[in-house]
């Protein structure tokens, strides 16, 4: 038996003085009481010195002994009064678990020691785990099989524990004689059961990560996971869990003063999921799986309530229509607005059908992966422009707007602003194609709406995908319910039909962008070949627009000459993507190491300022942050004499990494900017970048 003290080290120097005031008798008791275990033999005390008037024990055996077979026996923990509790045998930050020396019949043994589900208190920043009101412990015996039994045998021992307030803690112990009575199929169905199927763990630079395997019929509710491991994680950060079928994904940040042992070969502990029930399980390691539905997680302890998340929602739906991501839709949205100068009751349906548009658009994206998460897809917002099939159809729309802005035919459904009138069918569509084209990044005020949506129930998660597709739609709808909005918009005219036409520059330029973004997913080959499929589509929709003009049957003819351009690029963009195949190691001023795991952890024990920064060829956003405030001289020198390390994480083409990383910084999609110095916690940078706010940061440190 050796001394222990009842505070580890991750105790915070403010923590401790103020339980070393409140406990002076449990800090002169962790001189004389060991950790928790389990004994048999005499080296033990025979005399009680403290007693049990706070926290009494009894010891009890269930019936008579059989020889080859188990035999039970149980201590019953009894309080004098509400307030005080003891201790689970890992106690926690604070506290003490119990020693129990057993004196049995020689060649008998006595296993581990079974425990109800502990709960966890909080105090001062220090996690304990505890039990409150009478609580019982079971110790299962292995009786030999040449065992002669005569009687009850007299088992005799001695218990030292602790019993402790919220303010103050005494040491416990008593002597112990086993007597019979007790209701013990009571108290096994209290004991957490121990699950058949054994658990996986891993332990990566920061983190636990555990995979227990549980029904996913059983419901989940207020989960907690104790470690019975002494020193390897914070017992008092928050716990992240995942759903991934008949398993549940565990992520537990690793303690400070964790040692440098190794990483265990084993870990037990138990699961608990909600009114005092759970599991005990034990792990060893092996490949934890990523994804799955968020079902606990930081979310539910330090985030801003529903209220702000869902005012953060609108209000980012709304600003991202300035957003430079959102700029290539702006032309549709304009032009829609300036027909908004019509009747007042075809605005007002216009402005309905086209929010109605824009909110189903969002809530389906949302939706979408919400399910591919949960299937186990590391995906985030803008998944979908990390699909190349995506990216292909997004740049035939581009093209075939670009075509219908500048004149060379009518499209029938889209409302483009045309002197076409398309009702409420065409705003409609036209609020489709405004959210799909919007997502690629997320804007101020968005990032923890979106954030919180991947961990928050699918409903509410559902309602802040809605109040994004609101927010993005707003000003179109108060235009087309606002009659004195509608009376500042300009006349329609004829003047209506060069506006249309300058509007083909932006769509002409989104459309070039989306030929580069397809060289960069799908390889040369694999854009060239789409080039030669958008020849086909244009001289189809040249020919539609001379026969529109004639007021001949248009449509058929585009099919004639489409159709063999489409069938060449079904077969031939497919054999010719190469994923990722046009992209190259980034080029940047600050060379930058590539994002991993391993790299951040390596670069940030250097001692060095540690600027990571998450980016996307596809999001407009990340592009202009990194031309006004990344991709600088001035920040290179900056760094330099800082010796600050940049890395960069790319997130063009799907990495499940990435992905993963993201959703722990409670990011659903990029930019992600993030600052760690040297020592401290992550500093998350807004997404839209200044042009001196790295170098200041990197200075300021001089």
């Amino acid at each position: 038996m050796f001394a222990a003290s009842p505070f580890t080290p991750k105790a915070t120097l403010h923590a401790r003085l103020s339980l070393m005031l409140t406990s002076l008798v449990c800090l002169l008791a962790a001189f004389t009481l060991p950790v928790a275990a389990l004994a048999q033999g005499s080296d033990a005390p025979r005399e009680a010195r403290y007693g049990d008037d706070n926290i009494a024990v009894e010891l009890f055996a269930d019936g008579m002994p059989r020889a080859g077979e188990e035999w039970m026996l149980a201590l019953r923990f009894t309080p004098a009064a509400p307030e005080w509790h003891g201790y689970w045998s890992n106690p926690g930050d604070a506290g003490l678990g119990m020693v129990v020396s057993l004196d049995l019949p020689e060649g008998w043994i006595a296993g581990e020691a079974l425990y109800p589900v502990p709960k966890t208190l909080l105090i001062s920043g220090l996690m304990n785990h505890i039990y409150e009101g009478q609580y019982v412990v079971l110790i299962p015996v292995r009786v030999p099989d040449d065992a002669v039994i005569d009687g009850l045998p007299a088992v005799n021992g001695f218990a030292e524990y602790l019993a402790c307030t919220d303010q103050i803690c005494v040491p416990q112990d008593a002597v112990l004689s086993a007597g019979q009575g007790g209701d013990f199929p009571l108290w096994r169905a209290e004991i957490a059961p121990t699950l058949d199927a054994v658990s996986l763990f891993e332990v990566t630079a920061s983190t636990l990560r555990l995979s227990i395997p549980l029904p996913e019929a059983v419901t989940l509710s207020n989960l907690h996971v104790f470690i019975a491991n002494t020193d390897l994680v914070d017992y008092a950060a928050v716990q992240t869990f995942r759903r991934a079928g008949d398993a549940v994904i565990v992520d537990i940040p690793l303690s400070e003063y964790r040692g440098d042992g190794g990483d265990p070969s084993a870990i037990g502990g138990m699961l608990s999921i909600g009114e005092g029930t759970g599991v005990e399980f034990g792990a060893i390691p092996g490949t934890v799986p990523t994804g799955g539905t968020m079902i606990a997680g930081p979310v539910g302890t330090g985030t801003p309530p529903l209220w702000t998340l869902i005012l953060g929602a609108l209000v980012g739906g709304l600003i991202l229509n300035i957003m430079p991501c959102v700029f290539p839709i702006l032309s549709l949205k304009a032009m829609a607005l300036v027909r908004a100068g019509g009747s007042e009751a075809e605005a007002r349906v216009e402005g309905i059908a086209y929010t109605t548009g824009v909110v189903i658009a969002c809530v389906v994206l949302g939706a979408l992966m919400l399910a591919l998460r949960a299937a186990g897809e590391q995906v985030g917002w803008a998944f979908q422009l990390q699909s190349p099939s995506v990216v292909i159809v997004l740049l035939v729309l581009a093209v075939v707007i670009t075509a219908n802005f500048a004149g060379t035919f009518e499209l029938p459904s889209i409302d483009t602003g045309s002197g076409a009138r398309k009702g409420a069918g065409g705003a409609f569509a036209t609020g489709l194609l405004a959210a799909f084209a919007a997502t690629p990044c997320t804007g101020p005020f968005m990032a923890a709406a979106l954030g919180a949506a991947l961990l928050l129930p699918t409903p509410l998660a559902l309602l802040l995908f809605a109040m994004l597709g609101l927010g993005l739609a707003l000003p179109f709808l108060l235009i087309g319910l606002v009659p004195a909005l509608r009376r500042v918009l300009p006349k329609p005219g004829a003047w209506m039909d060069t506006f249309r036409r300058i509007m083909a520059i932006p769509m002409g330029l989104t459309a070039l962008a989306l030929i580069w973004l397809s060289a960069q997913l799908g390889g040369r080959g694999f854009a060239l070949f789409a080039l030669v499929m958008l020849f086909g589509i244009v001289l189809a929709l040249g020919v539609v627009g001379r026969l529109q003009r004639a007021g001949k049957m248009a449509w058929p003819a585009f099919g004639l000459i489409a159709a063999p351009f489409l069938i060449f690029g079904g077969f031939a963009l497919p054999s010719s993507y190469e994923a990722g195949g046009g992209r190259s190691a980034s080029e940047s001023i600050l060379s930058p190491q590539e994002f991993s795991r391993e790299a951040l952890t390596q670069a940030r024990a250097s001692g060095q300022p540690v600027f990571v920064w998450f980016t996307a060829d596809w999001c407009v956003t990340c592009k202009v942050n990194e031309g006004i405030a990344i991709e600088r001289d001035s920040t290179a020198e900056a760094f330099e004499q800082a010796g600050v390390i940049a890395m960069v994480g790319d997130w063009t083409v799907r990495d499940e990494e990435i992905t993963a990383f993201l959703t722990e910084q409670g990011a659903a999609g990029v930019p992600l900017y993030l600052w760690y110095e040297p020592g401290a916690e992550p500093e998350q940078l807004p997404q839209v970048l200044t042009a001196d706010m790295l170098t200041q940061r990197a200075l300021r440190g001089r």
